[in-house]
């Protein structure tokens, strides 16, 4: 089995900062690539940012300056800083990890979900 564990979510001001973070744990051979995504009420679910095991990245182009993605290989864990928040990114927040159960089983897997509210 498993398990991304997320934490960082919670109520914060416009123009402030939030780290979310995600540990993925269990029978896990390697971790491709690890990302967050986003769903905010009424909308779809969207890539926010993602980072590959060599630490390529790729960024949704709204967040695009105002966040970071980075990655503990060590400790099969993702983060996401967050600047500069706007109410528009307030959503429900989702890590996803693409990884490796066996050398050729490849599976993804996602959080149960963490939510920011970016408000006064």
């Amino acid at each position: 089995q498993v398990q991304l564990v997320e934490s960082g979510g919670g109520l914060v001001q416009p123009g402030g900062s939030r780290t979310l973070s995600c540990a993925a744990s269990g029978s896990i051979f390697s971790i491709y690539a690890m990302g967050w995504y986003r769903q905010a009420p009424g909308k779809q679910r969207e890539l926010v940012a993602a980072i590959t095991s060599g630490g390529s990245t790729n960024y949704v182009d709204s967040v695009k300056g105002r966040f970071i993605i980075s990655r503990d290989n060590a400790k099969n864990t993702v983060y996401l800083q967050m600047n500069s928040l706007k109410p528009e990114d307030t959503a429900v927040y989702y890590c996803n990890a693409n990884l490796f159960l066996t050398p050729s089983l490849k599976h993804d897997y996602w959080g149960q979900g963490t939510q920011v509210t970016v408000s006064s």
